[in-house]
């Protein structure tokens, strides 16, 4: 967490949740229940409202840092029922990345040099696993979960950027590390199939499909689906449409 341009770290593991449910509503309040059944997960607690409380009152400390603030000007709020973190959303990290990752996405189709700084931006943002060390609520687990899915999304843009605006090889080299950290992904292996045939490495592009294929099968016992299977049978044709841009938006 970073206050006043300085990184804290947070150790008491239920302050960090309560942080982490703070800021994925942030603006927002979020009630005593609420916050009690993410940092307890349905436990039997005896005083939920003193123990939040409690956590609280070190949130704060870790939040205002060494000013005092003035009655009622911390930005961590008791309000009615329930606490409050109030900042406006832009200052979550999270929230930063959905509205570069958004804007990168929608800049993609006519804009594919603005789209890359947009979702390198946002890619630039992540420091490690979405919300680690929140705790196993499940409202931080699931944000979590989509983060992650949203990260690969943004990945997937990048590279269709790169292509779009020309940048094969540099598509090939970021999409070969993604293959080997996702390599069931289908979409990161057409890509790559894809970044390998515009950079003159039609053999090594089929390669690619039938190495995916033996591994979808042996491990999920399934079959490529459609669009990995168009794409190979486009590169084995050698589709002219395979040199266009428009070819990245194929789904």
């Amino acid at each position: 967490m970073a206050t006043d341009g300085k990184r804290h770290g947070i150790q008491a593991n239920k302050v960090r949740a309560m942080l982490a449910t703070l800021a994925l509503d942030a603006g927002r309040a979020v009630s005593h229940t609420d916050l009690a059944d993410e940092l307890w997960a349905g436990q039997p607690l005896g005083n939920a409202r003193n123990a939040l409380q409690a956590h609280a009152t070190r949130l704060r400390k870790v939040l205002d840092g060494d000013r005092a603030p003035r009655r009622g000007a911390t930005v961590l709020r008791a309000v009615r029922g329930g606490y409050l973190l109030d900042v406006p959303p832009g200052c979550v990290d999270g929230n930063r990345f959905l509205d570069l990752a958004t804007r990168g996405a929608a800049a993609l189709p006519l804009a594919p040099e603005r789209a890359i700084e947009l979702l390198q931006a946002a890619l630039e943002l992540w420091h490690g696993p979405a919300l680690l060390d929140a705790g196993d609520g499940l409202r931080c687990q699931g944000a979590a979960a989509l983060f992650d899915e949203r990260r690969l999304t943004v990945c997937e843009d990048l590279v269709r950027a790169r292509l779009a605006a020309d940048e094969p090889s540099r598509a090939v080299a970021e999409l070969r590390r993604l293959v080997a950290q996702h390599p069931l992904r289908e979409r990161f292996c057409e890509l790559l199939m894809l970044a390998l045939y515009r950079t003159g490495r039609q053999a090594e592009a089929l390669e690619l499909f039938h190495v995916t294929r033996r591994r979808l099968d042996e491990e999920l016992g399934v079959q490529p689906g459609i669009v990995l299977q168009r794409r190979h049978t486009e590169i084995l044709s050698q589709d002219p449409a395979l040199s266009l841009s428009t070819v990245t938006a194929v789904t």
